[in-house]
């Protein structure tokens, strides 16, 4: 009996765990429900929610093959130690996994089970992150060869009997309301479909909308819940992204450039990715030491919460954490504004907003995630101190107020001249301090005392040296034709999350 456990990667298309062990004998799909990770302070029900969604799906594209998805409720060496007494385990087949601390953790639990109890374990690369990369020189070739990779097709399994479990609900899992009324769907489907109408219809403007909160939310391709936790594969969506491009006439020019643009945020999500499997610390520790002690490691919970809540009064930041906790999705530029305020202009330590987010994000990948805010924060050492002004950004990016108002019902008899900034309206006093909050801060000042804060670190030499070694193990690379440009610093796109999430 081999036995498949499925984590982040709940697909059977170009799965190649699945395709391996089932070539060996009868194979047990195998997904655990495991409370303890789910209750972990980075994990919530619209999380689970969306899982839950795609195991439905999973268990019947599984089913069509032969054999049903098995679904147990419990620690995962406990299940496996369960159904060792049903039947002899063989092999134990999975994909290589980069998770947050605890399924790191999980992971050497479950290894040493299976050396003590004769169980062969086989990992399985799963995308375009490398185990024990000594090197990033060649990342981008080694990424590339990858993903050109034939994808695997599903083959039949042998039914196996056992009880197959059921699917348990956030509610059932003890998880806390965590309403999310406009959440993507989970499921495979529902992810073919995005990258289908993305690639054909959606990804035009890609280019020039992906920084607007609204027309970015249609011309982003939204791929990024579906790539967090599987229901589609990077190399999928890769070989797709390139089928189109080459396929495009010579005159779509804005196809071309939205789809160039895209494949290099593909790179980029694994590239965030590789961070955290290279480093594992940066999940709880400043990347760069010397800014450990600069920020409180208290946060301060009125400010943190009126962040959290969008009350800090000022109404494109409102708008944007608002939108979040409706949708699980921000677009890349929406994310790192709202991470980087909260480290400069309320001087929050990182680790606390990033909880927040994290938990907020329906398309959460802890090695996206973590090194984005770090790198909005600051603290990475070799990124850009970028402090992005929350009320210029609502200039930039909702310049007639579009977004603030879906948002932000307080504002509607706030003229569309001072919608941004509405505490400098004829009507203010009607307005500000009594049904929509005053400012938690004063935008300018608190960018000012953060840039002096930060760059009284970044001068030193010991700055330097410290730096120029981060660099060298994780700083992104030109492949050695050039083809590829290093992106802005400000433009990755962490959360094609594409990360932060979204492929954006």
């Amino acid at each position: 009996m081999q036995i498949v456990w499925f984590k982040r990667d709940l697909r059977v298309e170009d799965h190649p765990a699945l395709s391996q062990a089932s070539r060996l004998g009868p194979v047990l799909p195998l997904y655990a429900v495991e409370t303890e990770l789910w209750k972990q302070s980075d994990a919530s029900a619209r999380q689970w929610s969306f899982v839950a969604e795609t195991l439905t799906e999973l268990r019947a594209s599984l089913g069509k093959l032969g054999q049903p998805l098995v679904v147990r409720v419990g620690e995962v060496t406990s299940i496996l130690a369960e159904l060792r007494k049903f039947t002899p385990i063989e092999g134990l087949w999975s994909h290589e996994e980069t998770g947050n601390d605890w399924t790191y953790r999980r992971d050497l639990r479950v290894a040493a089970w299976c050396r003590q109890h004769g169980v062969r374990q086989y990992e399985v690369q799963n995308h375009g992150v490398f185990r024990r990369l000594k090197s990033r020189n060649g990342w981008a070739e080694r990424w590339d060869k990858f993903m050109q990779q034939q994808v695997s097709s599903p083959i039949a399994l042998e039914p196996v009997q056992v009880e197959l479990g059921s699917i348990p609900t956030a509610c059932d899992l003890g998880l806390a309301e965590d309403p999310c009324p406009e959440r993507q769907l989970g499921g495979r489907r529902a992810g073919l479909e995005r990258l289908n109408s993305f690639l054909t219809q959606r990804g035009e403007r890609y280019q020039r909308e992906m920084s607007s909160p609204v027309q970015g939310a249609v011309a982003c391709s939204r791929l990024s819940p579906y790539l967090a936790w599987g229901a589609l594969s990077m190399r999928e969506v890769a070989q797709a992204t390139e089928l189109q491009r080459n396929a495009l006439p010579p005159h779509a020019t804005n196809w071309r450039k939205s789809l160039r643009s895209f494949s290099g945020r593909l790179h980029w999500h694994c590239h965030f990715i590789q961070k955290l499997e290279d480093e594992p610390r940066i999940e709880f520790e400043n990347l760069h030491r010397l800014y450990d002690g600069l920020r409180p490691t208290q946060p301060d919970s009125e400010l943190l919460a009126a962040w959290a809540n969008g009350e800090t009064g000022y109404p494109f930041l409102d708008a944007c954490m608002r939108s979040l906790r409706a949708t699980g999705w921000l677009n890349f530029r929406m994310r790192a504004m709202v991470m980087a305020t909260s480290s400069y202009h309320l001087w929050l330590d990182w680790r606390a907003p990033g909880l927040h987010l994290a938990r907020m994000f329906t398309d959460y990948e802890p090695g996206i995630h973590w090194s984005q805010v770090q790198m909005q924060s600051g603290t990475t050492g070799i990124n850009t101190v970028r402090i992005y002004n929350p009320v210029k950004q609502g200039y930039d990016q909702d310049p007639q107020g579009v977004f603030i108002r879906k948002w932000v019902p307080e504002l509607a008899h706030v003229s569309d001249e001072h919608i941004h900034e509405p505490w400098i309206a004829s009507n203010a006093q009607q307005i500000v301090g009594t049904i929509y909050p005053k400012r938690v801060f004063d935008h300018l000042a608190a960018a000012k005392t953060a840039r002096e804060r930060v760059w009284g670190v970044r001068r030193s030499t010991e700055f330097r040296t410290e730096a120029r070694a981060i660099s060298a193990k994780h700083a992104s690379r030109k492949n050695r034709k050039g083809s590829r440009k290093k992106a802005r610093s400000g433009d990755n796109p962490a959360q094609l999350s594409l990360p932060f999430g979204d492929p954006s």
